[in-house]
């Protein structure tokens, strides 16, 4: 007499076998496991030719479970119950059923690049509690990571060692020119940039990245205006009082009068996710790198 082997018994014949028993045929099981009704009949041959017992009836009126597969079903399904809690345990020990990722950014982030990539997160994990802590540029996320108040920073580059992490999209600073009078050109040079008052968002990375570059290219910075708030800065601009110069995504959202234009010199801001080098992460906010990494580059492309 031939010896079962269990080691050659699949799972996927023990969800056939309790499919086909809950639905009574062969082709609502199938649809309900995505696969070919000839796929479940080969899973179910097989495990019956395993066993060396027939399983189930078939007939023109759907299939039906013979006495001892009357008695296996009920081992079928505790092995797959005994499976889902495997997966439960897994899944708590990872902690993607719980915990919480905190992230450091700064407003442009916060508003054009997070919304899109904590809504796909939340599809994945809807248990993990997702926190933003803004701050006015991104030395403040950098802090809060050295502080231990962030799991996750945006930050910009160069970076110093204490961070390791990628760069996610390019932020090209632009001019912001007043509604009227319209420049009859496609680029705008430095004189003409002259001849506008200069309205600047001070006392933040950007606005120092921003100074350095205009410095290196003999270009007097005098700002008739120093705001605090990007969005004050767009404000007036729009008024008729100045010429704006900040990172578009500081910029957005435009209004459709003003002018807007390509530094004479290109700069760009460099925006990267950051965490701790060296650190320990938890699975929860390793889940929320991979999204990040996952989302559409034409999501973020769109951004700017």
């Amino acid at each position: 007499m031939n010896e079962i082997n269990s080691s050659r018994i699949k799972l996927s014949q023990l969800r056939a076998l309790v499919t086909v028993a809950e639905y009574g045929n062969f082709s609502e099981a199938a649809l309900h496991l995505e696969l070919s009704q000839s796929a479940i009949s080969h899973a179910i041959a097989t495990l019956e030719e395993e066993l060396g017992v027939i399983l189930l009836y078939r007939g023109r009126h759907g299939a039906h479970l013979t006495p001892v597969g009357e008695r296996v079903i009920d081992h079928a399904r505790s092995v797959l119950q005994l499976l889902g809690a495997i997966e439960k345990e897994a899944n708590l020990e990872k902690g993607l059923h719980g915990g919480s990722v905190r992230i450091a950014c700064f407003r442009s982030v916060a508003t054009h690049i997070l919304p899109a990539a904590i809504a796909r997160f939340r599809d994945r994990y809807p248990k993990i509690a997702v926190s933003i802590i803004e701050h006015s540029d991104y030395l403040g996320a950098e802090q809060a990571l050295r502080d231990g108040h962030a799991d996750i920073g945006f930050t910009a580059l160069p970076g110093g060692d204490e961070f390791e992490g990628w760069e996610i999209l390019r932020d090209e600073y632009i001019v912001v020119l007043p509604p009227t009078p319209k420049l009859e050109t496609d680029k705008i040079t430095w004189e003409q940039l002259a001849t506008y008052p200069l309205i600047l968002a001070y006392g933040n990375a950007c606005y120092a990245l921003l100074r350095q570059h205009l410095i290196n290219l003999n270009f007097r910075v005098n700002p008739a205006y120093e705001v605090k708030q990007d969005s004050t800065t767009v404000g007036m601009v729009l008024q008729g009082l100045g010429a704006a110069i900040l990172p578009r995504l500081a910029a957005e959202p435009l209004p459709p009068e003003v002018q807007v234009y390509s530094l004479p010199v290109p700069l760009e801001r460099v925006i990267r996710v950051a965490v701790l080098a060296n650190s320990l992460q938890s699975p929860a906010v390793f889940a929320f790198l991979d999204t990040l990494r996952g989302v559409d580059q034409c999501t973020l492309k769109a951004a700017v």
